[in-house]
């Protein structure tokens, strides 16, 4: 889309420091300080969660792991300016309480306003890119804590990929135990997205049997010195029932890039959300690219679920 061609932005107060995308690269080129200034000024919610206990976030850090395909398209967020008319849109709609993303993305919809009022959940370990030979090597390479701490954010999200014939998973295991307790220090929420992984034939493959889930859930839910403030990211699998019987952690559902008709994806969630554990929504491309393209349908049909 054109800079002339934005979706509006609903919030309420202050105008954005930016209204169109030629403005976000001016700033950036002429005042970068610009963007700290910005997140000291945005408008926090007094609370992690609403009033019902629901969140329903909207996820955005798949390209900086380099994987751009959504719905069978293999370069759907190849153009950034798309992707965040689709995220303005996606925030903007009623219901929706905030984003997961890296600082990228995240410091764009700050600038333009998308994020005054919103819950914002900082991307950290990204450095496990799709389909390379280092994939497994989840590093972190985008927020630390010192970074989420100071931008006001409200909580940091790990990628926990577990491959128990890769000696590299001990590693990542201690990078997240350590960012586990210093956010907890700092009083800010863990999100931890564990999986059992191997690699099948060259490629990584997540175990998505509800047994191979629920032993990641053990491994992620002792990460850390305490406990206090981890949070649970988890798959919507088969015996979802079951998998949350594994854990006292309140628990988002990852909506994934599905290959399954929308409906059935939607009753899928449905299912699960009425599990006591489980709070609500993490979903990132299934609504920002869904077939027909229509976001704001999409996303109220998710929001309609969890609220």
């Amino acid at each position: 889309m054109s800079d002339t061609a934005l979706a509006p932005t609903e919030v309420l107060g202050a105008p954005p420091v930016c209204t169109t995308y030629a403005e976000v690269t001016e700033l950036r080129s002429r005042d970068p300080q610009a963007i700290g200034r910005a997140l000291a000024a945005r408008r926090r919610r007094p609370a992690f969660l609403p009033e019902d206990g629901r969140l329903m976030l909207v996820a955005a850090d798949h390209p900086a792991r380099g994987a751009l395909s959504a719905q069978g398209r293999p370069t759907a967020m190849n153009s950034r300016t798309d992707m965040l008319d689709r995220l303005r849109t996606a925030l903007a709609r009623p219901g929706v309480d905030g984003l997961l993303a890296t600082a990228d993305v995240a410091e764009d919809l700050l600038l333009l306003g998308a994020l005054e009022e919103k819950v914002v959940v900082a991307s950290m370990n990204r450095g496990g890119l799709a389909g390379a030979s280092f994939e497994l090597d989840d590093r972190m390479t985008g927020y630390d804590v010192a970074g989420v701490v100071e931008a006001r954010f409200d909580a940091a999200k790990m990628l926990n990929r577990i491959d128990l014939d890769d000696p590299g998973t001990v590693g990542m295991l201690e990078r997240s135990g350590s960012a586990v307790t210093e956010l907890a220090r700092a009083g800010v929420v863990a999100m931890l997205e564990p999986f059992l992984s191997r690699r099948v034939d060259g490629r990584v493959a997540n175990d998505l049997s509800p047994d191979g889930v629920i032993k990641s859930v053990h491994i992620a839910q002792g990460l850390g010195a305490t406990s206090a403030y981890t949070w649970l990211k988890l798959p919507v699998v088969a015996e979802m029932e079951r998998v949350m019987d594994a854990t006292t952690l309140p628990t988002l559902l990852l909506g994934g890039d599905p290959s399954r008709r929308p409906e059935e994806t939607y009753a899928s969630w449905r299912d699960a959300l009425a599990l006591p554990a489980v709070r609500g929504l993490v979903v990132g491309r299934t609504l920002l690219y869904p077939p027909d393209d229509d976001v704001a349908a999409a996303v109220d049909t998710a929001v309609s679920l969890v609220h």
